[in-house]
């Protein structure tokens, strides 16, 4: 066995991740490197051409515009009209199935993959990207609530609020700082403009992948997160198909983060907010 990884050891690990969350999050939501708004602006763009030309029946014209203003992205009307729950599944049925490809590309090695630390390096990771998501829909937005979060769901470790904190002797903030921005070195700089920072697919790739590899120091404790159903698992073990197999793996085990994560907010007192 090896040796004990202690809750410490966790959060000197989750408190920079989850600092390096946070552009990551803004980038996405900002920037739109899956062209989710950019699609709905063309969209609203010939929608609304369309509705200006004089034979265009006004019955059609009120359909058309109503339906544009019901497309559910982030910084949208129709976001902010949207609950926390359904938030929630916006994140994990949108980013949460690049995050899932991603993680599940070392399952074209089959069993040989599996051996490796990579994979649930990549899947903690993509878990933790989208819990932090999570908790911001949820008004969560303090780091160490954060820190938290992720160790309760993840590693199943119920860790005191002022060492999630970072309020103990071995804490170096300035490593901590150097370590966040390791993590995000792949995203653009801030423009201080409404576009925010800019991460394109490759980047959130890359940053992903970083994000995972900062979880090495605690790899024995990755295998706790939630996971698929064991037939993912016995999927996942066959060379080439069991991408497959892992991808839909990871699809259902974020599906279990959000329930751990519900869980989780009801037991610390957070309540959910409401949309508008």
């Amino acid at each position: 066995m090896g040796e004990v990884i202690t809750d410490r050891q966790i959060v000197a690990v989750l408190r920079p991740f989850v600092r390096a969350t946070a552009p990551v999050l803004d980038a996405l939501r900002e920037a739109d490197p899956l062209g989710l708004r950019a699609r709905a602006a063309e969209a609203a763009r010939k929608g609304e051409q369309l509705a200006e030309l004089a034979n265009t029946p006004p019955g059609l014209r009120r359909r058309l515009l109503n339906g544009l203003s019901t497309v559910k992205v982030p910084g949208t009307g129709a976001w902010e009209t949207m609950s926390p729950d359904e938030r929630t599944r916006w994140w994990i049925n949108r980013v949460g199935r690049v995050t899932a490809l991603l993680t599940s590309v070392p399952g074209l090695g089959g069993a040989l993959a599996d051996r490796l630390p990579v994979q649930d390096a990549l899947g903690t990771a993509s878990q933790g990207l989208l819990l932090c998501a999570i908790a911001g829909e949820r008004g969560v937005t303090g780091h160490a609530e954060r820190v938290r979060l992720l160790a309760w769901v993840l590693f199943e470790r119920d860790v005191d609020p002022r060492l999630a904190a970072g309020d103990y002797p071995e804490h170096d903030p300035s490593d901590e700082d150097a370590r966040t921005a390791e993590l995000t070195a792949e995203l653009g700089e801030d423009t201080g403009k409404q576009g925010g920072r800019r991460i394109s697919l490759k980047g959130f790739a890359v940053t992903l992948w970083r994000l995972g590899r900062s979880l090495y120091a605690v790899t024995e404790e990755l295998e706790k997160r939630p996971h698929g159903r064991f037939w993912h698992q016995w999927l996942g073990m066959l060379p080439v198909v069991g991408m497959l197999g892992d991808y839909l793996g990871e699809r259902s085990g974020l599906r279990r983060v959000a329930k751990r994560a519900d869980q989780w907010f009801i037991r610390s007192g957070f309540t959910a907010r409401t949309g508008g």
